[in-house]
């Protein structure tokens, strides 16, 4: 899932014969299966035979998307409603870089999803034009694929906030000290989903994991693909897994990275309630490994002490903003990096350790918000408007706030770094406007290829189990585990016990017949004391 974002405002990644009408049958037996199924399935296969006909009028890309030659863009044409394929429309943007291989070393098109919701996957062909070493191997074979979900970016993006309100800072404490702090917060959940509904109703009711798997399956057809090759990291594996389920023949390559446990009765209230308690442990991994280096960044000399200088930090910062623009909230959506990614590590130490040297301006930059950055503010709201829009859809949330009070006040206890902030983010979904609706039921059907899993078991934003879940949902497939790390995305980072293993299958398919473990990848290195 995305970075979760500090909620609350005030004042929070071609050629081709054959297309999908060969595979009409087992699609719908599959979709059937999802309440209210049948009637999308049909659509769906409607909108992918019309894109198959229309294929992509690839061009160069506007000038203010930064994605420069050889780089192509181009729309896909999809339904707001499957269920309505002859209804009102949207175009999904789509971009590619192609494959740099010969004819005969070239496999079709790889697509992209970086998670969320809300990620854009339009940087993704830029792995081939800057050369990324890690996907050389890949990139002979495979045109790579990005797209911005619907809602995204460029695909009839959404809105609930002005963006200029949305970042503005410091924002109130997220962690409440009263009843009047939990009113106040639930009044400013209740009043962002109203401004979801009165600035995006329409597409509302259409922002769901389902859809968007729809969407992808459209984009296949109009790439002229019989079948996809698909790499999702974090979000983009519950799409993932639900494409697998609704598309199972149409699966050539399927790999996820970072895994979201997609049992029904996660999505999502409860997935956002086991986050809490990941993000808290691998908060103290950084905090441990900030204190093996205190020569370098004097925060402690121990785990304990680091922790004590972290909630120093926040008392000063809810007494007096530091900069006047970074308060607790800013602070928990700065240092909540060194929870996702090993190479925050360093800069979130550094940061934090020339702040109490004196010098608050690399704080103030990296955690406050640049209010002049009108685009980056307005991609900002976009982001975490479909983010709250595709959690509040894609299931049933608790109405009651006596639940929301208990579960969170009592994961609190255990886990404070990020339980209240990550509360009050989805509290729009408890009085949610738009229908939400039944979770698929994740599951093996007849036609679905081996699946392979990646994953890291100090993972916080989608802890270890997820995989292990999905491991037993999907037959066949093959689980890698990267021991004892934590980064978020294992695909992206150097570990060739795990590259090699993910160029193996994209490029021939075949895995080493079971689960593997390998080693983590290497700890960060501070720099040299000084």
């Amino acid at each position: 899932m995305r970075p979760t974002a500090i909620f609350g405002a005030a004042g929070t990644v071609v050629t081709g014969a054959l297309v999908a009408g060969f595979l009409a049958a087992p699609v719908a037996d599959a979709a059937q299966r999802v309440p209210g199924g049948a009637a999308e399935a049909k659509g769906a296969q409607i909108a992918a035979d019309r894109a198959a006909k229309a294929g992509i009028k690839w061009q160069d890309c506007p000038a203010d998307w930064a994605l420069e030659k050889p780089i192509e863009c181009g729309y896909v044409t999809v339904p707001v409603d499957y269920a309505k394929p002859n209804g009102r429309k949207i175009k999904i943007a789509v971009d590619r870089a192609r494959s740099t291989g010969t004819a005969a070393e070239r496999q079709g098109a790889l697509v992209y999803n970086p998670g969320g919701p809300g990620g854009s996957g339009m940087r993704f062909p830029k792995r081939i034009t800057t050369k990324s070493p890690l996907w050389t191997k890949t990139s002979k074979a495979y045109d790579f694929v990005g797209f911005d979900p619907r809602g995204v970016g460029h695909s009839a993006p959404i809105s609930c906030i002005d963006p200029q309100e949305f970042v503005k800072a410091p924002k109130a404490d997220p962690v409440p000290g009263s009843e009047a702090d939990k009113r106040a917060q639930r009044k400013l959940a209740k009043e962002y989903a109203d401004g979801c509904a009165e600035r995006s109703g329409y597409l509302l009711p259409y922002m769901t994991t389902p859809n968007t798997v729809r969407d992808i399956d459209v984009i296949r057809a109009a790439l002229g693909e019989k079948k996809l090759n698909y790499l999702g990291v974090s979000y983009g594996t519950y799409i993932g897994a639900v494409y697998g389920t609704l598309f199972p023949t149409h699966v050539r390559r399927l790999i996820v990275d970072s895994v979201v446990n997609p049992a029904q009765s996660n999505i999502w209230y409860q997935a956002n309630l086991e986050q809490d308690i990941a993000f808290e442990g691998r908060f103290k991994d950084w905090e441990s490994w900030v204190a093996k280096h205190d020569s370098v960044f004097h925060l402690g000399t121990t785990q304990a002490k680091v922790q004590q200088g972290w909630e120093k930090l926040r008392a000063s910062a809810k007494r007096k903003p530091i900069g006047g623009l970074v308060g607790p909230a800013e602070l928990i959506g700065w240092f909540q990096k060194a929870a996702y990614y090993d190479s925050s590590w360093v800069p979130v130490a550094d940061t934090w350790s020339k702040y109490l040297a004196g010098d608050e301006k690399p704080l103030v930059e990296a955690a406050g918000p640049n209010m002049a950055d009108k685009a980056g503010n307005i991609a900002s709201e976009n982001g975490n408007a479909v983010y709250t829009a595709v959690e509040c859809a894609d299931a049933k949330w608790p109405t009651s706030w006596a639940k929301w009070d208990r579960d969170n006040t009592r994961i609190d206890k255990q886990a404070p770094f990020m339980t209240w902030s990550n509360a009050w983010m989805n509290l729009p979904c408890a009085t949610w406007k738009a229908p939400q609706q039944t979770p698929v039921e994740v599951t093996t059907h007849k036609g679905l290829p081996k699946t392979l899993i990646v994953q890291s078991t100090r993972d916080a934003a989608t802890p270890y189990a997820g995989a292990v879940e999905l491991h037993k949902r999907f037959r066949g497939s093959e689980l890698i585990t990267e021991q004892g790390a934590g980064s978020h995305g294992v695909t992206g980072l150097v570990n060739p016990c795990i590259n090699e293993k993910v160029d193996a299958y994209l490029l021939t398919g075949k895995t080493d017949g079971s689960d593997v473990t390998c080693a983590a990848h290497a700890t960060p290195e501070p720099p040299k004391a000084g």
